[in-house]
């Protein structure tokens, strides 16, 4: 039923994965699916913000991404999964959505965090992933 599935993380919070991990896991054994890591790093591109940054600052900081990534991935996915690796800058539910959209996604699983006030302001990424996507999406709490 799945052949590829989508599982963004954020590499310095545990909540985003320590869930989400084990499910996506469990559904690539069962299914026998392709299993795409994200993380997404904060776009610095602007011109305002890029300025406070050394000229090579992104490609140090994305490199950097993928090998804690990859270190992460061989921690915790058994070798009998396939895995790709993916590392990318943004808007991170925008990124989620293009990742799932450019990889053919079939689901997208996502951990889940207890809501903070900014969250009810601004709205968490798992929701507005869940709002704006044409993939299914598998919310872990």
């Amino acid at each position: 039923m799945y052949k590829d599935i989508l599982l963004p993380i954020d590499l310095g919070n545990e909540s985003s994965w320590n869930r989400a991990l084990p499910a996506a896991i469990e559904y690539c054994k069962a299914f026998g699916a392709n299993l795409h890591v994200l993380t997404v790093m904060p776009d610095f591109g602007s011109p305002m913000v890029a300025q406070f940054f050394p000229d090579d600052h992104e490609g140090r900081m994305m490199q950097n991404a993928n090998d804690v990534l990859h270190k992460f991935v061989a921690d915790r996915v058994p070798d009998d999964i396939n895995v790709q690796h993916v590392v990318a800058d943004g808007t991170i539910y925008k990124t989620i959505i293009e990742t799932a959209e450019d990889i053919n996604a079939d689901l997208i699983i996502m951990g889940s965090h207890r809501p903070e006030l900014q969250d009810y302001l601004l709205g968490p990424n798992a929701a507005r992933v869940v709002r704006h996507s044409s993939k299914s999406v598998l919310v872990v709490r």
